[in-house]
């Protein structure tokens, strides 16, 4: 993989070429009385080269490589090409407003080069990729580690192997892997992969001073990713989202595409949107059967709002999906806005969020209100409007769901105050707060018990006997607590990094009557605090300590998430 001597000195040779090519070019636009444009860097436009066909576009030696409206931009070798002129007739007749620039050869062959994502004759460019059904079924049957996914990788030979096939593996070898996303990240030698796995990146390719894979071949990876995403090929010093749908015979994922600019080439990031990863249960997220039958007892309210809070990546989409699965039925009506639409659910409408249409939240809101909606999720409220707006929907007959960017759940209340909500109305909209975070569960393959000293026996009492009444604390008698071990680092079944999965860790912040006249009544957030915690509330520590008695996650993972365990 990597680059010879020899090919290092080619390099060099075909950039001084290309230099003297681009010179000439310059000289020619300038005894012509044209514009020049290095072809090299300039972008191309697929809608505007296939105007022109490719047998047709060598012969003149021209290109079309853009157009806007009926204004078409062609690239010109030589305007004295022999039967050029009724070549452009043609296209004036057609309807085209032309538009000329003088470039050199080499630029053209680069700007040929894209006709292979042009659309044959009867085809289409779809924003698909097909994964074959023999590779599903070697990634089901061997991938279980990336050990096995790093070995397969080393072993391509990339100067004969398709891109198609590269990304068939990465592919397949990502969602055996159950990983979130995957990343491109090139560096001064190559490109190295990662893939990240319960929330933590692990290497792929380029860890440990190994291999990297070459950026020729890369950048050919970039540009059908591109391709299938909607994105400009050949813009390299921009940032660009897009996403594409990935078929596994016959099942279809989303992945999501993320592309900026760095030092060493283009950063790339795939994010894997499979609909397994929200397909769980609110059983299954994590909540304690004491915080089941409030949520299920919220849930079926009417009107008011459930708001969940926390930061990116801590799974509150996934929560509000799993509460939209909960009341989702054929006589209710629910509707969405969200940037963007991750995940599509059956049995309600989605929409998403759209600047340039001026379709935001606040607008978008407004909008769905007028359409009689029985249930609203609002992706998130960002500004003054959206709050505004939302908060009124809680309050006239709607259900609205939400999150908001707080370390807390009772953070809520001043979170709200500052985007100019009026204290009357808070307490009287919010029904319920929820504070989430994830953590990864221990690898029940090769977890071990831990050793416990005096001062953390000592802290995890504490925690245990502040716990409310509704808590049965007799079950967390017992000071046995979990964690990863020594063998881990041979574990297959957690890739050696000792856990394997994520759940959430919540507290439950209930508005209820005495909440809602501390808040009418300007309290402060301690006595609001004070208060939710007199009514029951566990905080997200004390819930993660819980799981951590129950051998569900370590000590280690709940301070990660939540800080140093206080007492």
């Amino acid at each position: 993989m990597f680059q010879d001597k020899a090919t290092i000195i080619a390099q060099k040779l075909t950039r001084f070429n290309q230099g003297a090519e681009e010179r000439d070019a310059q000289r020619r636009a300038a005894r012509d009385g044209k514009p020049y444009l290095n072809l090299i860097t300039a972008p191309v436009e697929i809608d505007a080269l296939q105007i022109i066909s490719e047998e047709k576009a060598k012969k003149m030696k021209i290109a079309a490589i853009n157009l806007v409206n009926k204004d078409l931009v062609v690239a010109v070798f030589d305007l004295k090409t022999e039967g050029l002129e009724e070549e452009f007739l043609e296209l004036r007749k057609m309807g085209y407003d032309l538009d000329f620039f003088i470039v050199s050869l080499s630029g053209l062959k680069h700007a040929w080069s894209y006709y292979v994502y042009v659309a044959r004759e009867g085809g289409e460019i779809t924003r698909r990729f097909f994964v074959s059904k023999e590779k599903i079924e070697e990634f089901k049957k061997n991938v279980s580690t990336i050990k096995y996914l790093r070995e397969r990788i080393k072993n391509i030979d990339f100067n004969h192997t398709e891109v198609s096939e590269f990304l068939s593996i990465i592919a397949a070898g990502a969602l055996a892997l159950k990983a979130s996303d995957i990343h491109f990240e090139p560096v001064r030698e190559g490109v190295g992969i990662r893939l990240r796995l319960d929330g933590v990146l692990n290497e792929v390719i380029g860890g440990r001073g190994e291999a990297l894979i070459e950026k020729e071949f890369y950048n050919q990876v970039a540009s059908r990713i591109k391709l299938f995403s909607g994105l400009k090929l050949n813009i390299t010093d921009e940032t660009q989202d897009g996403r594409f749908t990935i078929n596994l015979g016959g099942e279809e994922v989303e992945a999501r595409v993320a592309i900026a600019p760095a030092e060493f080439g283009e950063v790339m990031v795939m994010r894997i949107l499979d609909p397994a990863a929200i397909s769980l249960k609110l059983s299954d997220l994590g909540f304690s059967e004491n915080d089941l039958k409030i949520i299920k007892g919220q849930l079926s309210k009417p009107n008011g709002m459930i708001l969940n809070t926390g930061p990116t990546g801590s799974g509150k989409t996934t929560t509000l999906y799993a509460f939209l699965r909960e009341v989702v039925s054929t006589e209710i009506k629910i509707i969405t806005i969200e940037d963007p639409i991750e995940y599509h659910l059956e049995g309600l409408e989605q929409t998403q969020v759209n600047p340039e249409a001026n379709y935001t939240f606040a607008g978008g809101l407004r909008s769905i209100l007028r359409q009689d909606p029985d249930v609203v999720l609002v992706g998130e409220i960002r500004d003054e409007d959206t709050a505004a707006i939302a908060i009124n929907a809680s309050l006239t007959g709607h259900l609205v769901f939400s999150t908001l960017h707080t370390n807390d759940a009772a953070g809520a209340v001043p979170r709200l105050l500052d985007l100019k909500v009026k204290t009357g109305v808070i307490g009287s909209a919010l029904n319920l707060v929820i504070a989430q975070r994830l953590v990864r569960k221990l690898c029940q393959f090769c977890k071990k018990e831990a050793q416990v000293n005096h001062e953390l026996e000592k802290k995890i009492k504490k925690v245990v006997a502040s716990l409310p009444e509704k808590i049965e604390r007799e079950k967390y008698a017992e000071m046995k607590i979990f964690e990863s071990s020594e063998k881990t680092k041979d574990c297959e079944k957690c890739n050696g990094t000792g856990y394997k999965g994520r759940l959430g860790i919540f507290e439950l912040f209930v508005i209820d009557d005495k909440v809602q006249r501390m808040i009418e009544g300007k309290n402060s957030i301690l006595d609001i605090k004070q208060m939710a915690r007199e009514q029951g509330m566990i905080t997200m520590q004390e819930d993660g300590v819980l799981k951590v008695l129950k051998g569900i996650t370590s000590l280690e993972e709940i301070e990660r998430a939540t800080g140093v365990l206080q007492i």
